[in-house]
């Protein structure tokens, strides 16, 4: 869908160019997540906060801020000035009139994976206690 990219930033990028299949591309990923947070929201009956985590949610102001877009009806509210400095780092990035808490939170893939390491034959290669 994207013209043979698979890397957001790559897309990301192309679309700034005017690579339409590259603007399709997020514009779908985009509605896709919109459409989840909708999904959950009904599911819970409401939502506290709405996280963003990994390389995409951390790493991408523009992303965030389309996804939260006209979500206010929601008690979603973000603040665009804090969205738009913030990257790899853990703050709170919704506007203080949000009911829900818009946050962004950096994971760290590799611990999760290590900890969870286990060998060939089932046994722990690494034992974490939380």
């Amino acid at each position: 869908m994207s013209g043979g990219y698979n890397d957001f930033r790559d897309i990301e990028e192309q679309a700034t160019k005017g690579n339409q299949k590259a603007q399709l591309a997020l514009e779908v990923f985009v509605h896709e997540a919109r459409r989840w947070v909708g999904s959950y929201f009904l599911e819970l009956n409401g939502i506290d906060a709405l996280v963003f985590t990994a390389g995409i949610g951390e790493n991408r102001p523009a992303f965030r801020e389309a996804v939260c877009a006209n979500l206010d009806h929601l008690g979603i509210v973000l603040d665009t000035a804090k969205n738009g400095t913030v990257k790899a780092q853990e703050a709170t990035i919704s506007a203080p009139d949000s009911r829900v808490k818009v946050l962004v939170i950096p994971t760290n893939e590799e611990l999760v994976v290590a900890q969870r390491s286990e060998t060939i034959s089932g046994h722990k290669t690494i034992q974490t206690i939380c």
